[in-house]
């Protein structure tokens, strides 16, 4: 049985605030709306080289600086800074929490309100309405504004971020003058789909789940979410990539003894859904992997992808990974061949790379001298 876990650490998150709220895909509303961020380098007078960063499903807003809770490095620092492919130095950087994240952006974490607006005292909980990635990019949209900024320099992001990416293209074309979606697609799979319920389940059966009131008892349902983040992190790995760092290698010991034996791999895996309870919240888990599923832009123009983005002056850059099984080079080449169709401006490259899904996060100089290379012609052609 999960044993009490002490509640999150106060953060002080950057955050903007709307007190009008959002409307919603499910046909409810949310207000106030609240979304935190983070900002990186300087905007220009012209207001013209932002580019907005948007994270994965269990990213954040912390994409070059330390994490507040865990105190690791920003998961994107390997790009970002003076100099780097999202050159601090020339862009204006824009990071923001998720709608329905747990790192102060309004999610079941963060008190639930009713329909004027007033706080009920308690967390949304499993009361937080379903969630579009629509709707994370109009929330979003909210931020670029209250910034003060009319376009886009560029869109980026990898995985759930690229699906971000996407929908802002598709969207609010006219405010993006490029996307850079990474290692994703226009639909989740029935594959991926399927792995989210297994993670869903893992949650829903865990003792301290408790219909998903579990913050009545100061408790978080810790077992099952470290196995949901288990099993989604094998999904972010390829097979020569387990081999790679960890083979059949056993901790601790030269040999099998059949006794108390751990694989390497299997302390690896623990490690990592222990390490996760302490950071996320199992209510944002299920939202977020929900919007994740929910995701199909062809479905949203009547089944036609291309429709999505005719007429589109945005330019394109579509980049996947040869190892990557989760979100394969296929269906990247499926959204280079909608965007063709469109007449878009889209450029496409593979990275060779036996690192899998969590390439796009890792030291990969191929693909950072392609997307470097593609945001400083962006730049170039805007005179930035």
């Amino acid at each position: 049985m999960s044993a009490p876990v002490a509640p999150f650490p106060q953060v002080d998150h950057q955050r903007a605030v709307f007190a009008d709220g959002l409307a919603l895909d499910c046909g409810m509303a949310i207000a106030p709306l609240a979304v935190a961020y983070r900002t990186y380098g300087q905007l220009n007078a012209a207001r013209s080289n932002a580019v907005l960063v948007c994270h994965a499903l269990t990213g954040d807003q912390y994409v070059a600086e330390p994490h507040p809770l865990t105190g690791k490095p920003g998961w994107w620092e390997s790009i970002v800074g003076p100099g780097k492919p999202l050159d601090t130095d020339r862009y204006f950087l824009v990071c923001a929490n998720v709608l329905g994240g747990c790192m102060g952006s309004t999610g079941p974490q963060e008190e639930m309100t009713d329909a004027a607006g007033r706080g009920l005292g308690r967390p949304w909980g499993t009361d937080f309405p379903n969630i579009t990635i629509r709707d994370m990019v109009r929330a979003q949209k909210r931020l670029v504004e209250h910034l003060g900024i009319g376009r886009l320099l560029a869109v980026v992001g990898g995985s759930m971020g690229g699906m971000q990416a996407l929908e802002w293209a598709a969207t609010f074309p006219d405010a993006v003058f490029a996307a850079a979606p990474i290692a994703t697609a226009a639909y989740h799979s029935a594959q991926n789909i399927a792995f989210h319920e297994v993670g869903r389940a893992a949650i829903h059966s865990d003792p301290a789940w408790r219909g998903g009131r579990y913050w009545e008892e100061g408790r978080v349902p810790a077992q099952g979410l470290s196995v949901a983040r288990m099993v989604a992190h094998i999904t972010y790995l390829s097979e020569q990539a387990l081999t790679r760092k960890f083979g059949r290698r056993l901790r601790g010991a030269p040999t099998l003894t059949f006794l108390e034996d751990v694989f390497e791999v299997e302390s690896y895996l623990r490690h990592q859904g222990s390490t996760f309870v302490r950071r996320f919240d199992a209510n944002s888990y299920l939202t977020i992997t929900r919007a994740m599923d929910y995701f199909d832009l062809a479905a949203e123009h009547d089944g036609d992808l291309a429709a999505a983005f005719r007429g589109t002056a945005t330019r394109f850059f579509i980049a996947s990974f040869s190892s990557d099984w989760l979100f394969p080079t296929a269906e990247s080449r499926a959204i280079v061949r909608a965007l063709n169709a469109a007449a878009a401006n889209v450029s496409f490259v593979e990275i060779t790379s036996d690192k899998g899904h969590d390439a796009f996060l890792l030291d990969e100089p191929d693909f950072h001298r392609a997307l470097g290379g593609f945001l400083a012609g962006c730049a170039d052609r805007l005179g930035v």
